[in-house]
């Protein structure tokens, strides 16, 4: 893929999370939610560009960082959201202002990223950024997912009378 293709490909995938982020939306823990994550990440590891040749080892620590900016972007985003638990046991998750301000600062520290490495000399490619959405997206997919599970009401433990009566779930607030 060029170049520019990629950058159509974040800024789509960056739209529709963020349109979708402030809405109520289903957790549904049953599903594929690491298909999209992994997508991403076969798009961007299979561009040659992905290293500057010419600075291979500085290159690879940028990658890196931006990687770990992406995982601590993504942990952050998940714990900012609200989830909680409908009466059908249906769980359900929104973000709040906490994410916006994750959003900001994992922003602000990946232009601080790319602007290092320009000032290094270091060619960045697209597919490093593309990398790093993957990386956000799947931890914070794989959080949600597992705070549903744990918000998802359990079967009393008890006698044989009323031995299979959910507990009623609880909201959880950030």
């Amino acid at each position: 893929m060029s170049g520019l293709v990629n950058v159509l490909a974040i800024v789509a995938v960056v739209a529709l999370v963020i349109v979708r982020q402030f809405r109520a939306s289903r957790v549904d823990t049953d599903r594929r939610w690491w298909v999209l994550p992994v997508v991403l990440a076969v798009i961007a590891l299979r561009e040659p560009d992905l290293l500057d040749p010419h600075h291979h080892t500085t290159a690879a620590v940028m990658l890196g960082a931006e990687l770990v900016v992406g995982l601590a972007m993504g942990a952050g985003w998940a714990w900012t959201t609200r989830m909680w638990v409908e009466p059908d046991g249906a769980v359900w998750s929104k973000s709040t202002k906490a994410s916006v301000a994750v959003w900001i600062v994992g922003i602000g520290l990946r232009v601080g990223v790319f602007a290092l490495g320009a000032m290094l000399g270091i060619h960045q490619d697209s597919s490093a950024l593309m990398l790093a959405l993957a990386a956000t997206l799947l931890v914070r997919s794989g959080i949600l997912v597992w705070r549903g599970q744990l918000l998802r009401p359990t079967p009393a433990h008890g006698t044989a009378y009323g031995e299979h009566v959910a507990r009623s779930a609880w909201k959880e607030r950030v």
